[in-house]
C-alpha cells in the first residue's frame, strides 16, 4: 500500500540538469565523407543589398560542386522558427540568437551554412562569432543605401519612409558597418554573377582546403 511518503518530490526543471551528448563521429569524418569542413558564410547588410540573391547563386554554385550546402535566409525564418518575434532590439538580437544556435548544429554536421539576414548589430555578430569561433566567416554584402532604396523590391523603404514600419535598418534604426569582414562584395557596382564568384572561390579556399 502507498503512502505519501512513497510518492517522490518533484524537483524544480533547471538547464543545469542537462547533459550535452557528445557525437561519435568526428569532425574530421565528416570532413572525409563530405569532401570538405563544415562552417558558416555569415552574410550581413542592408536590405535590398543582394544578400538572398547571393545566398541562393553561391548554394547552387557549391551544389555543383559537390558541397553540402544550406542556405538559412531571414524572411523564410521569420515565418517559421522567429515568427514569435518582431524588429525591436532585443527581438532583433534573440532573433540572431536562434539563427547561430542552427548555423552551429548544422556546421557540426559538416554542412557550408549560408545564413542571409540583415543583423545590423555588431555586438549581435560578435556574439555569432563568439559561438561559432573559427566556424564563423563574416561576409559584409555592402551597397550605399540610396542603392538599396532604389532597388526596394518589397517596397519596405517607402513604407518605411511613409512611417508605416517602425524601427527599419537604415531609416530608423541604425546598421553597424563589419569593421573587418572576411570579404567584401560591392553589389552596387560589381555583377552578381561576379559576386558569386568571388563567393565560391572564397568558400573552396575556406573549407575544401582547410
Amino acid at each position: 500500500m502507498n503512502t505519501p511518503h512513497d510518492t517522490p518530490t518533484a524537483m524544480p526543471y533547471s538547464a543545469d540538469d542537462d547533459h550535452a551528448l557528445s557525437s561519435t563521429v568526428s569532425p574530421g569524418a565528416r570532413a572525409c565523407r563530405h569532401g570538405h569542413q563544415g562552417g558558416v558564410l555569415w552574410f550581413t547588410g542592408l536590405s535590398g543589398s543582394g544578400k538572398s540573391t547571393l545566398a541562393i547563386g553561391l548554394e547552387q554554385a557549391l551544389f555543383a560542386e559537390g558541397f553540402q550546402v544550406f542556405v538559412l535566409d531571414g524572411d523564410n525564418l521569420r515565418h517559421g522558427l522567429n515568427r514569435d518575434l518582431g524588429f525591436s532590439d532585443r527581438d532583433r538580437q534573440e532573433n540572431i540568437r536562434r539563427v547561430t544556435e542552427m548555423a552551429l548544429a548544422f556546421a557540426d554536421a559538416g554542412t557550408v551554412v549560408i545564413t542571409a539576414f540583415i543583423s545590423p548589430f555588431r555586438a549581435d555578430r560578435e556574439r555569432a562569432r563568439q559561438a561559432l569561433g573559427k566556424k564563423f566567416h563574416e561576409i559584409f554584402v555592402d551597397a550605399r543605401l540610396e542603392v538599396c532604396e532604389a532597388r526596394d523590391p518589397k517596397g519596405l523603404y517607402k513604407k518605411a519612409r511613409a512611417g508605416i514600419i517602425a524601427e527599419f535598418t537604415g531609416i530608423s534604426s541604425p546598421y553597424e558597418r563589419p569593421e573587418s569582414p572576411a570579404l567584401s562584395l560591392d553589389t552596387g557596382g560589381t555583377s552578381i554573377n561576379d559576386c558569386v564568384a568571388g563567393l565560391r572561390d572564397y568558400a573552396v579556399r575556406a573549407f575544401r582546403h582547410a
